[in-house]
């Protein structure tokens, strides 16, 4: 009963959430899951529209974008002020140039997929998932956010833009998150509203 509230919880408040943003008929359907092994898992049981190889690639694609576009931060304090304590973690890529750990990320706390519909052409979508400051999850940008990483629901296609390239760029100091009202505000601003999925 807990797990089938959990996911009416993201249906139900996500097609309340993405609809005033444009009509049902464009929205997508949507599925987050925590890690691949749980995707994984609701595809074998076939009710969805996803596959089990769906999930694989679509986990990796997850990571990719993750290492190319989550925000990065001058420090773990800064980090864990937008994100939560222990949400974070020195840039993979930083440390390879050379950087040393003087950049922090948000961990990627999961990853939401999306049907991608053309024709007769099907497809999947993906963005990765970190967490929040008030224990919610978002996408790279901050502009689309979930109340949990677990569940399905309808979404605007939209939601799956690839975010802006944040790898090799200087990472944001504290002055830059207040300025700018805390992760994923600037984003919002420029995309009409910052869209709530959950509670």
């Amino acid at each position: 009963m807990r797990k089938r509230s959990r996911n009416v919880s993201l249906a139900i408040l996500g097609a309340a959430a993405f609809g005033l943003a444009g009509c049902k008929s464009e929205e997508t359907d949507a599925s987050a899951f925590p890690d691949e092994a749980s995707c994984v898992a609701a595809a074998d049981q076939g009710s969805l529209f996803f596959t089990a190889e769906d999930c694989q690639t679509a986990f990796a694609q997850a990571q990719q974008d993750h290492l190319e576009t989550a925000p990065r931060y001058e420090s773990l304090e800064v980090c864990e002020a937008e994100h939560g304590a222990g949400n974070c973690g020195g840039d993979p890529a930083a440390q390879e140039s050379g950087g040393g750990g003087s950049i922090f990320m948000p961990l990627m706390m999961g990853y939401l997929l999306g049907s991608a519909l053309s024709g007769s052409n099907r497809g999947v979508m993906s963005q990765p998932l970190s967490r929040t400051a008030n224990g919610g999850f978002a996408t790279p940008s901050g502009d689309t956010r979930l109340a949990t990483n677990s569940g399905t629901g309808k979404v605007q296609p939209a939601a799956f833009n690839k975010g802006p390239t944040t790898m090799g760029q200087p990472p944001m100091t504290r002055a830059q998150v207040a300025q700018r009202g805390g992760f994923g505000q600037t984003a919002a601003s420029r995309g009409g509203g910052t869209r709530s999925v959950g509670g």
